[in-house]
């Protein structure tokens, strides 16, 4: 009978020593879980998020609530996120900007989000595209470089603001290229596109979502494309890369973000059905039909992303004489 007894407490303890991590995880959420976004709704950031807030109570059994908090080019939300409980509760999903840029070209953002705040899961990634309007006189990037090599500070391109990725795409294409153009940011892009149909501005660079329903309309024409590779909605227009600009990528991407010193398990049980949302097919395809990848990716990866993004804008800074305002 001993050695059943032995047994016995042996399983009992065993038991109660799972306990502890099986009734942590099974705790979260226990209050609703905010996730910020640093800008107004619509965008790719509150579009993610608001997939995340409707999807993740199916498997999380919780509630999650999009909390848009605009201002000072997304650190507003950043700050709140930041000051909040460090236990999971609050969360941001941010982009480039908010992210990596903010920190170099803003003068007292009040915190560096590279170092503060813990990289969960990247939910999507974007292309963009310098467009022009349908009868501007040069159909490729390529022709456009050399046209404005022979014109300098003639051509201008908008923007959404100082530091967005469409501004540092446009930026170091320049800088690439050796041109001078002139940056005209905008609020918002119903000012840009009447302006850029109208010729005011010679270039804009956009993601596909934005620009392919004025391509496909006719008012609009695609020189380029900013990743790697070609894209399969675009197969014939050729990349930055390919006009002369080697390993040039810029994308508009979003992921969902925790502030330092959330807990592991938090991050990972985030990470692990943020992914299996994202890889519904359904879902999948609407995100993709928009331009938008979905790569299933661990906190690790994600954080190497974010590394690396956060050394190329870097670079791109100092290379471009940029100072912070």
């Amino acid at each position: 009978m001993s050695g059943f007894f032995t047994s016995l407490l042996a399983a009992t303890v065993a038991v109660a020593l799972c306990l502890p991590a099986a009734a942590s995880e099974l705790r979260y959420p226990e209050r609703p879980v905010s996730i910020v976004v640093g800008y107004g709704p619509g965008g790719m950031g509150d579009r993610l998020a608001r997939i995340a807030s409707e999807h993740l109570p199916k498997t999380m059994k919780g509630s999650f609530i999009v909390e848009n908090r605009p201002g000072a080019n997304g650190t507003i939300g950043g700050k709140h996120v930041l000051a909040s409980k460090r236990d999971g509760h609050t969360l941001i999903v941010a982009q480039p900007g908010e992210m990596v840029v903010n920190r170099l070209l803003m003068k007292d953002v009040g915190y560096d989000a590279v170092v503060e705040f813990e990289p969960v899961v990247l939910m999507g990634n974007a292309p963009l595209v310098v467009v022009a309007r349908a009868d501007a006189p040069f159909g490729s990037l390529r022709e456009f470089v050399a046209l404005a090599r022979t014109q300098p500070d003639r051509f201008s391109y908008a923007s959404l603001g100082a530091g967005t990725p469409g501004h540092m795409a446009a930026v170091a294409i320049a800088l690439g290229h050796g041109l001078k153009m002139i940056h005209v940011p905008y609020k918002g892009i119903n000012q840009i596109m009447p302006d850029l149909l109208g010729g005011h501005v010679s270039l804009f660079i956009v993601t596909t979502s934005t620009a392919l329903p004025l391509v496909k309309s006719g008012k609009l024409k695609v020189l380029a494309v900013t990743t790697p590779a070609r894209i399969a909605a675009l197969p014939d227009v050729e990349t930055v890369a390919e006009s002369g600009l080697a390993d040039f990528s810029f994308t508009v991407w979003g992921g969902l973000f925790a502030p330092k010193g959330t807990p592991a398990e938090i991050i990972e049980r985030l990470n692990r059905d943020t992914n299996q949302l994202l890889a519904q097919p359904e879902l999948k395809a609407q995100l993709e039909a928009d331009g938008i990848a979905v790569p299933a990716n661990t906190p690790a990866q994600f954080s190497q992303f974010v590394r690396r993004e956060a050394a190329k804008y870097e670079s791109l800074v100092q290379r471009a004489g940029m100072r912070a305002e």
